[in-house]
């Protein structure tokens, strides 16, 4: 057996990616090399990892057992890594952390100081939608959880972070609004929806749903950004987190519009599963946050 760590990290990129060019992509490698290291992997082997069908890509039922078995060697490796340098009196290792759409506004401003205290340190931060974050945590495949939104079925430890308010916003050259609107007369326009799966998609729908609105036009779009362009375009109205809109607000291309029952308001959380035991670098942020939070909040949110 002669494969390598190297050749196995490439092959769980490929398998998470369903595509060599995507893999090559998120690795900061060319297409070609990912290919040879992929080739000499499976030779490897007289089974089968992959196989192309009509140009299409598809793991074998070897290579997802291929894949559960990499992802433990290198979990081993990373915590030899981590064991090193904990003898050397460093903090290092990788820090997983899926985000809710949003949480990109968010994340990044109690990272920074983090980071140039603990250079040492690797961060992975995943950015998807909230039913997926759940499954990562569901999973155990992350250290910790942005979102807004706690699901009640899981056991989690959660350190609030700052609020989450949803309104209804608009273009700030939208047509026929007033100054404030009637939710009843939402069903008059076209009302623009994140993706299913999406905590600002649910917040929407369970507004509506209370305030008995009926949707007669609609439009569904999968991220927030494209919402917000969208919105800033004069398309529609939607209901949004403000975090994510501020800059449009601050140049008045958007505009709030009240309502009664608006904002919607929660808290962006970052969350672990209770009773994980995180690693020396994973309680290092969380310390790090738990002691700075309230500076960073009143610097980058107020």
């Amino acid at each position: 057996m002669n494969y390598t760590i190297h050749q196995l990290r490439i092959f769980i990129k490929v398998y998470e990616y369903q595509s060599i060019t995507k893999a090559a992509e998120a690795l900061y490698l060319t297409q070609p090399a990912v290919s040879i290291q992929l080739k000499k992997l499976q030779e490897e082997f007289e089974i089968p990892l992959i196989e192309v069908i009509g140009r299409k890509l598809y793991i074998t039922s070897f290579g997802e057992e291929v894949y559960i078995l990499a992802n433990k060697i290198l979990s081993i490796v990373e915590q030899i890594e981590v064991s090193k340098d904990s003898y050397k009196g460093v903090i290092t290792g990788t820090i997983k952390i899926a985000a809710a759409s949003t949480g990109k506004y968010v994340m990044p401003y109690f990272l920074t100081g983090f980071t140039k205290k603990y250079p040492q340190v690797r961060l992975s931060i995943d950015v998807t939608n909230k039913t997926k974050v759940v499954e990562s945590l569901q999973e155990n495949t992350v250290d910790f959880a942005l979102i807004s939104v706690i699901p009640p079925t899981l056991s989690l430890e959660c350190l609030p972070l700052i609020k989450n308010e949803w309104h209804l916003v608009a273009a700030t050259d939208y047509p026929n609004l007033g100054t404030r609107m009637m939710a009843k007369k939402l069903n008059q326009h076209v009302l623009i929806f994140r993706e299913e799966g999406s905590a600002t998609r649910a917040a929407m729908k369970n507004f509506l749903v209370k305030n008995q609105i009926t949707v007669n036009r609609s439009m569904e779009l999968v991220s927030n950004e494209a919402v917000k362009q969208a919105v800033r375009a004069g398309l529609g109205l939607s209901i949004m987190p403000v975090i994510g809109i501020r800059s449009e607000l601050e140049l008045q291309k958007m505009r709030i519009v009240p309502m009664k029952g608006l904002p919607i308001v929660t808290n962006w959380n970052l969350c672990h599963s209770s009773g994980k035991q995180l690693s020396p670098a994973a309680t290092a942020l969380l310390d790090y946050i738990k002691e700075h939070k309230t500076a960073i909040s009143e610097r980058y949110f107020k």
